[in-house]
């Protein structure tokens, strides 16, 4: 049986929940690309010999502990992911992709504004090419985004006493408190981890395409 070992860098639950969601969907178009990566328009297929494994491990994003960009959120899910990739190096560790997950703020100009988003990014690797993916994103309000980007305080901690409750980055994350758990921290990542595989699962979209013209 193909073993397929997908390192996440991160012990979190719904981070790696999310990691298992997002496998549910694309595990079998991954394995068939991956075993035959040269078919077009065939990994629709499923390859029932292949056994996917998710192993989770903390390493450090190398970014704050609440990012307060789109630069730094992308900067630290490749460095998650980097990080992985160079103890698979150091400890011989079977890993087949490296996934690099970053939840922060996002902050943009509007109409003279300040306007701050929640947001979830993903950067999977294979060891030789990289792909990012990311959620959508939620508004913060202002007084959240005031105690985050101001006063400096971690989103966690921001969170919980918003709304008045504790663990809530283990449960259902400030998407969850923003939006009603209608959208929860896992379904953000799990999105952008659907995203992020793209470029794998679905190769021949990603392919360089020569020019017909002359």
């Amino acid at each position: 049986m193909n073993r397929i070992v997908i390192a996440v860098g991160s012990t979190r639950k719904p981070k790696l929940a999310a990691v298992r969601d997002a496998l549910d969907e694309v595990s079998a178009v991954l394995a068939f690309a991956r075993s035959a990566p040269n078919l077009a328009d065939g990994a629709s297929r499923p390859h029932s010999c292949t056994q996917f494994e998710i192993i989770g491990v903390e390493v450090p994003s190398g970014v704050a502990h609440t990012p307060s960009s789109r630069g730094e959120l992308m900067q630290g899910a490749r460095q998650r992911a980097e990080a992985l990739e160079a103890m698979a190096k150091e400890n011989h560790e079977p890993w087949s992709f490296f996934v690099g997950l970053e939840g922060g703020l996002d902050r943009v100009e509007e109409n003279g504004d300040r306007r701050v988003f929640l947001e979830s990014w993903a950067y999977v690797s294979d060891g030789m090419r990289g792909h990012f993916g990311r959620s959508g994103a939620v508004e913060v309000p202002e007084g959240l985004a005031e105690e985050v980007l101001v006063r400096g305080t971690e989103l966690s901690v921001a969170i919980d006493r918003f709304a008045g409750e504790a663990g809530i980055r283990d449960a259902q994350g400030a998407w969850g408190v923003l939006c009603a758990n209608k959208i929860n921290r896992q379904e953000a990542f799990r999105v952008a981890l659907i995203a992020a595989f793209a470029p794998f699962y679905n190769a021949s979209m990603y392919r360089e395409k020569r020019s017909t013209h002359a």
